[in-house]
């Protein structure tokens, strides 16, 4: 617009100088209305601004509608640019399809006598009582009640019930009751107050409580001074101190001395 205006007032001025020096030049010639030049401004200054008018406005509705496509166009491209990384990753189905799975059915478990032995105690505490089979690679503590075989690879020491045949590297029972049968690869020690019904086997033997079975140990018996066996003892060697009760036959079959040859072999 303004230059127009200023185009307008720039021709208004030359018209009025031109019209000017006419005067000047011809002096006292006076000219004929008629003859007079005239310039339509006004005419020309309107049809300018009509044509400045149409533009803007043709520049009114281009450019709300240029501004609403680039909109359109920015939030299609961050539309896709968002989702563009998600299409990128790969579904965790697909990854989890693809690995291999894998089954093992019915493992066999090791038993215990291939394993290692173990230097740690289990303890059966006082109050707890267990139905079923224990089994162990190291040593086992029982306070408790346990009705089922107790086998272990360390020391059995007894101190409550079990109501089972016991296995153990070395048995000490202590006011223990026992109804079952006892075998040992070492020693088996059966305290003051304990109570054993069943046979014990083992390589040597300590007896100072009271046993309803056999005795059959390789090594050497020691029937202490309280103990009572209702049963036969079948040993190297018996050490029967005063007051022990022994109902049963006592052999020391496992003795180094041939006792056949002594008689002349009969």
């Amino acid at each position: 617009m303004s230059f127009f205006k200023d185009f307008k007032d720039d021709l208004s001025t030359a018209a009025d100088e031109l019209l000017t020096g006419n005067d000047t030049d011809f002096g006292a010639k006076k000219t004929d209305s008629s003859q007079d030049i005239m310039v339509d401004t006004f005419s020309a200054d309107n049809k300018d601004e009509k044509d400045l008018k149409k533009i803007d406005n043709l520049l009114e509705k281009v450019t709300p509608a240029e501004s609403a496509k680039n909109d359109k166009d920015k939030d299609k491209a961050k539309k896709q640019d968002t989702a563009t990384p998600a299409a990128s990753k790969p579904a965790a189905t697909s990854t989890t399809a693809s690995a291999p799975i894998s089954y093992t059915l019915n493992s066999p478990t090791p038993a215990a006598e291939t394993l290692p032995v173990s230097d740690e105690t289990t303890v059966i505490t006082s109050g707890t009582v267990i139905r079923g089979d224990i089994e162990s690679t190291g040593s086992l503590d029982i306070s408790g009640e346990i009705s089922g075989d107790v086998k272990c690879r360390g020391k059995l020491t007894v101190t409550g019930t079990i109501n089972g045949n016991s296995s153990a590297e070395e048995v000490f029972a202590d006011s223990a009751h026992i109804s079952g049968e006892i075998v040992s690869n070492g020693t088996v020690k059966i305290g003051l107050g304990s109570v054993v019904i069943g046979n014990v086997s083992a390589n040597s033997a300590v007896v100072a409580g009271a046993i309803k079975g056999d005795i059959d140990v390789h090594g050497p018996v020691v029937v202490d001074t309280s103990a009572v066996v209702m049963g036969n003892i079948k040993s190297r060697s018996v050490q029967i101190n005063n007051g022990a009760v022994i109902e049963g036959f006592c052999s020391q079959a496992y003795a180094e001395i041939d006792v056949n040859s002594l008689f002349g072999g009969k």
